[in-house]
């Protein structure tokens, strides 16, 4: 499993994020506080607060590349 940081400011950004995850068959959650949600959903990622950092949880060793724009 591996951890970052993203910032997901606006809502294009979240519209990008999602379509870099969505068809990677590994699981990803965010993690705002004590909520925890699926990194695929753009109604779950809108939630959040996304004022401030997430954590983005992955059940691979590996980010995809396609994340760089995001990270905090």
């Amino acid at each position: 499993m591996s951890t970052c940081k993203v910032k997901l400011n606006s809502i294009e950004n979240v519209k990008n994020f999602v379509n870099v995850l969505k068809n990677r068959d590994e699981r990803f959650e965010l993690v705002s506080g004590k909520y925890v949600i699926d990194a695929k959903s753009i109604m779950g990622i809108f939630s959040l607060d996304l004022t401030r950092p997430l954590e983005l949880r992955a059940e691979t060793d590996e980010m995809p590349a396609g994340i760089t724009p995001f990270l905090a």
